[in-house]
C-alpha cells in the first residue's frame, strides 16, 4: 500500500490543488482560495513526512524553524502583495496594452497557462543557473542552500533579494506580451504548489514525470554537496531548459542526505539577511 501511495502522491496532490484553484478562481476568491489550498497542502505534507519520510534523519530539529518561517512570511507576503496590487490596478493589462500585444488571449485557458509556464520558466531557469555561476548572485541564493535538511517548512527559505531577482527575470516578458492577470495568478499558484512538493521530505516516486517536472526525487540532487550533481536541475517548475542546455541530472541511486554549503551561514534570520552584503566577494560554487 505504501509503495502504491508513493507513486500516487505527487500527481494526486497536484491535481487536487489545481482543481481547488480552478474552483476558487471561478468563484472570484482566487487569493483566499490559493492561501487555503496552500495551507492545506502544507499540513498534508507535514503529516506525510511523519508517516512516510524520505530521510528519517531529516525529521530531527535543526534550530532553523524561526528563520525559515520569517523568510517564508517575508517572501510570500512580498509576492502576494504584488499579485494583489496587480490584480486590483489591472497592472498586467495596462502594461500589456502598451506592449507587443502578442498574447493569444483567444486560446483556451490550459494552453495559455502552458505557454506562460514555458515563457516564465526561461527566465527562472537562467536566474537560478546564474545564481550558481555568478559570485555576486550566489551569496543571496546560498541562504536557501544552507539548509541541512529538506522538508515542507523550509520551502520558502529564500533571501528576499533572491526572490526579487526571480521576479525580475521571469515576469517582464509576460507583461510585454500582454498576458492577463488570471494567467499570472495561475502561474504563481502552480509555482507555489510545485515548490512545496519539491522540498518536502516525503517518499514520492514520480517515474516519467521527473523527466518533465521539478519533482522531489529530482530536486534533491540539486542540493547535493557534490557540485557535479548540485550544479544541475535549475528548472523551477519544468525541466525543459535543463534538457535543452545540458543541465539535467538524475541518477538511479539514492540522493545524498548530507546536504548544505561549504560557507558558514548565521543561524538567525537577521544574520541571514545581512550575510550576502557582508560577504560580497565569496565565490559561486564551482568557480
Amino acid at each position: 500500500m505504501r509503495l502504491i501511495l508513493s507513486y500516487m502522491l505527487w500527481p494526486g496532490l497536484m491535481m487536487v490543488c489545481l482543481a481547488g484553484t480552478e474552483v476558487a478562481m471561478s468563484l472570484g476568491h482566487g487569493v483566499l482560495g490559493f492561501n487555503l489550498i496552500y495551507i492545506g497542502l502544507a499540513l498534508t505534507l507535514a503529516v506525510l513526512e511523519r508517516y512516510m519520510p524520505h530521510e528519517r534523519d531529516w525529521l530531527a530539529q535543526d534550530g532553523q524553524m524561526k528563520a525559515d518561517l520569517a523568510h517564508t512570511l517575508l517572501n510570500k507576503g512580498f509576492v502576494q502583495v504584488i499579485v494583489v496590487v496587480s490584480t486590483i490596478t489591472g497592472f498586467a493589462h495596462t502594461v500589456g496594452s502598451s506592449g507587443l500585444q502578442l498574447w493569444p488571449a483567444a486560446w483556451p485557458l490550459v494552453p495559455q497557462i502552458m505557454l506562460g509556464l514555458v515563457i516564465m520558466e526561461f527566465g527562472l531557469y537562467w536566474k537560478h543557473r546564474l545564481s550558481h555561476e555568478k559570485a555576486w548572485l550566489w551569496p543571496f541564493h546560498a541562504v536557501h542552500h544552507s539548509v541541512l535538511r529538506l522538508w515542507f517548512f523550509n520551502t520558502g527559505r529564500f533571501h528576499v533579494v533572491d526572490t526579487v531577482m526571480s521576479l525580475l527575470f521571469s515576469l517582464p516578458l509576460m507583461f510585454l506580451l500582454g498576458a492577463p492577470n488570471d494567467i499570472f495568478s495561475w502561474l504563481a499558484a502552480i509555482t507555489a504548489f510545485i515548490g512545496v512538493l519539491t522540498h518536502c521530505n516525503v517518499e514520492m516516486r514520480c517515474g516519467f514525470l521527473t523527466l518533465l517536472f521539478n519533482t522531489p526525487s529530482l530536486h534533491r540532487w540539486h542540493h547535493s554537496r557534490d557540485l557535479s550533481e548540485g550544479n544541475k536541475n535549475y528548472g523551477e517548475n519544468i525541466t525543459l531548459f535543463d534538457h535543452l542546455f545540458g543541465t539535467y541530472f538524475y541518477a538511479y541511486r539514492r540522493p545524498p542526505a548530507n546536504i548544505g554549503i561549504s560557507e558558514s551561514m548565521p543561524a538567525d534570520f537577521i544574520g541571514q539577511l545581512k550575510a550576502p552584503f557582508l560577504t560580497p566577494k565569496q565565490s559561486a560554487p564551482g568557480t
